[in-house]
């Protein structure tokens, strides 16, 4: 099948689900295809579905995965501060670290949000929905919603990482407080612990709670270095720490707090 057939064919099964949309003729124009078919996998539950229709969309999102540039750690520089530290500004979806960290809420199933912007909305769209029906299951099992500060760890499925850390930021409203500040902190130290738990050689941390959450950014950052290097001196593990940035004034934050051009 070519890219259009797939995508034509995923289109036609995700919208005959719905009484609603079933029967609806598919937009003509490739770019109209490619944001109804996000919202349309940005919107759905994670209910069952034909494992025909998973390996067609594992074929779609690898094939777009080609057409991106993917970054491996390999070729990163460490920056001054420290010689596990790492900076990076560009998409973390297309980043081939070991794994990345995802800024998920406390039900840990993804932005059910058509086309959003977030990071949460971003990474399930290019795992595909193996990775919401993985977070379903685990969820499932605990019985209750993600705390905050914690993380849990599943599958990069259709993305270059090898797996994806979820873990849920503090909501700020106004200035932060002790408390926020403690639960950002936690949220590194327990992406950091998972990561050496399964052994892996790098991890890419996103700004947690910056975006949606309303954490100040600068105060974010700062605690974001402090907490990884606090724990990579306590634990002295092998692990690249990539600090990920996807606006220019983030970048200039985290190159002014790690010494980095």
């Amino acid at each position: 099948m070519t890219q259009a057939e797939r995508r034509g064919y995923m289109l036609r099964v995700l919208l005959d689900e719905t009484t609603r949309y079933r029967g609806m003729a598919l937009p003509r124009g490739e770019e109209e295809q490619r944001r109804l078919l996000r919202s349309l996998m940005n919107v759905r539950l994670p209910d069952p579905i034909d494992g025909a229709f998973l390996e067609v969309q594992d074929a779609y999102l690898r094939e777009e995965l080609r057409g991106k540039n993917t970054t491996w750690p390999e070729i990163l520089s460490p920056v001054p501060r420290h010689p596990q530290l790492f900076l990076w500004q560009g998409d973390i979806t297309t980043l081939a670290a070991d794994a990345i960290v995802n800024a998920a809420n406390s039900g840990m199933l993804g932005c059910f949000v058509p086309c959003h912007g977030c990071i949460d909305n971003a990474i399930h769209t290019g795992a595909g929905m193996r990775l919401r029906l993985e977070c379903q299951r685990l969820m499932g099992e605990q019985g209750h919603g993600e705390p905050t500060g914690t993380a849990k760890l599943t599958g990069g499925y259709n993305l270059p990482c090898r797996y994806v850390l979820h873990t849920v930021g503090p909501i700020v409203t106004g200035r932060p407080t002790g408390k926020h500040e403690e639960q950002l902190a936690s949220c590194y130290r327990s992406c950091l612990a998972l990561a050496a738990e399964h052994k892996l050689s790098s991890i890419a941390f996103c700004c947690i709670s910056t975006g949606e959450f309303h954490f100040p950014r600068e105060r974010a950052a700062e605690i974001a270095v402090e907490t990884t290097e606090d724990y990579l001196q306590e634990n002295p593990v092998p692990i690249k720490v990539i600090f990920n940035v996807f606006k220019e004034n983030d970048r200039a934050i985290y190159a002014r707090l790690l010494g980095a051009n």
